[in-house]
């Protein structure tokens, strides 16, 4: 932990940071802030906030995560479209994208590795092809880009919002409206690092939903991220009183959970994706149908189509 007394006041925080700890580059910085790690008068706080004489700044950087190095692990992958720069895929629940601390193998990669190992070849040596996730319990559509070049120009189009993404949600209770926006920060919760929450200094974060049916008490809505936080859909929707059935996380405990013997993970499936492709630029969508275990929850509910 370091403790700096502010000497310099009007200037961002950010900026004191980056010239007070010329080891830190202003984008690490602004990440620290950003996840709760440096804190203005034991306060969470902006990069942008404007500091006052005597302000008490207080860092805790977070412990260094080892660099994994994924092995190659031969895995069924169900691969809806390839060329040279891309494959699309749908990912099943309950498998993990990459390796981290707490999943070093059995992950995504390590199976796009053993498929394709051309791919290990990337600048991410520990995420190698990836350029968006899915929670391990969310399934459906993903991009993975098998060079460089692909890479770079599927991160533009996520940078730009310029790509399809929507999932299928069903959520607890009636929305009383068919369409809507959420729009909310969404940061680390305080109180519990392993979830996300509305947080005032938070990342700006909006999702918009169409309702697609109304099931007895639930609702099954198309959402669409307009940004691509953390637990971002799982956050905002259980923020407006209409969690995900099936969230273990965000929603209430499983003994309340009435569809708990039908389904063991959020229901959330990402089945639409629309990108350009990074070798003629010309725009693609790709569908999936909703795996066996969401597909029988909505047919016990009278899901009409």
């Amino acid at each position: 932990m370091l403790r700096l007394l502010v000497d310099t006041p009007q200037l961002r925080l950010d900026r004191y940071l980056a010239e007070a700890l010329p080891q830190f580059s202003r984008s690490y910085v602004q990440r620290l802030i950003q996840q709760g790690h440096i804190l203005v008068n034991d306060k969470q706080a902006k990069p942008s906030q404007r500091l006052g004489n005597t302000d008490q700044i207080t860092i805790t950087p977070p412990p260094p995560v080892p660099t994994l190095h994924p092995l190659a692990e031969p895995a069924p992958l169900a691969i809806l479209y390839e060329d040279s720069d891309v494959l699309v895929l749908d990912k099943p629940p309950g498998l993990v994208v990459h390796p981290s601390p707490g999943h070093p193998n059995h992950t995504l990669v390590n199976a796009i590795l053993a498929y394709c190992p051309s791919i290990a070849a990337s600048d991410d040596l520990s995420r190698p092809g990836i350029v968006h996730r899915l929670d391990k319990d969310t399934s459906g559509l993903m991009v993975i880009a098998k060079n460089e070049h692909a890479r770079r120009h599927l991160v533009n189009q996520f940078k730009a919002r310029s790509l399809t993404k929507v999932y299928l949600a069903l959520v607890r209770g009636r929305l009383p409206t068919d369409h809507g926006v959420i729009e909310a920060p969404i940061g680390r919760d305080p109180h519990n690092r392993k979830r996300m929450a509305l947080v005032p200094t938070g990342r700006e974060a909006s999702s918009r939903y169409a309702v697609k049916q109304y099931l007895d008490n639930y609702t099954l809505l198309d959402i669409t991220p307009g940004t691509g936080r953390t637990h971002q859909i799982r956050v905002h929707l259980s923020s407006i009183g209409h969690p995900i059935v099936g969230d273990p996380l965000y929603g209430p405990r499983r003994s309340r959970e009435l569809l708990a013997p039908l389904i063991k993970r959020q229901f959330l499936h990402a089945y639409r994706l629309g990108f350009r492709l990074p070798s003629t630029n010309v725009y693609r969508e790709f569908t999936c149908p909703l795996p066996p275990d969401l597909e029988q929850v909505l047919n016990l509910l009278g899901y009409q189509p």
